[in-house]
């Protein structure tokens, strides 16, 4: 269970992102949820400085696709950093673990693959009433965490790169 609301932040702590280029990759599976998340994760870009046009969406169908689409864009788009949303909740089979797993695993790998950050904004919940909490519910919106987390490892590479 989150403990605090995943949108609220400390705004001394954001970088301004003017400049900045991100991807972002989305499941459409469990689609209310995912494009809530995408509609966070938007709005927290757009707002600390990043321009409409310095913004790539691109639509996967499931979770498990998230690797592939954030690696195609780390490859063909020029991007500071790739957020990957998405969606999973716990079914009846143990689905849910080997598509969670893959999934971690394949957005860490992609991180020590590439030098540019790929941001991991993917619920994971028991049900789908945890999974709307954390999508714009009593829990703020994950996609506006994952922005957030994207922004900050963009303006650290750029520090470090200097």
């Amino acid at each position: 269970m989150a403990t605090r609301n995943l949108s609220e932040h400390d705004p001394s702590q954001i970088p301004d992102a003017t400049g900045m280029r991100f991807g972002i990759v989305v499941s459409d599976w469990n689609g209310e949820i995912t494009n809530a998340l995408l509609e966070g994760a938007l709005k927290t870009l757009k707002k600390h400085g990043v321009a409409d046009d310095d913004i790539v969406v691109h639509h996967v169908p499931g979770a498990f696709e998230l690797t592939l689409g954030a690696q195609w864009m780390a490859e063909y788009d020029d991007t500071d950093g790739v957020i990957c949303l998405g969606c999973v909740i716990q079914g009846q089979t143990p689905h849910f673990t080997y598509i969670c797993q893959g999934v971690t695993q394949g957005i860490t790998q992609l991180n020590l693959d590439y030098n540019i950050p790929f941001i991991f904004g993917v619920l994971t919940t028991l049900t789908q009433q945890q999974a709307l909490e954390r999508a714009g519910g009593i829990h703020g919106n994950k996609g506006d965490e994952a922005a957030v987390t994207a922004i900050r490892m963009a303006a650290l590479q750029r520090r470090i790169e200097k």
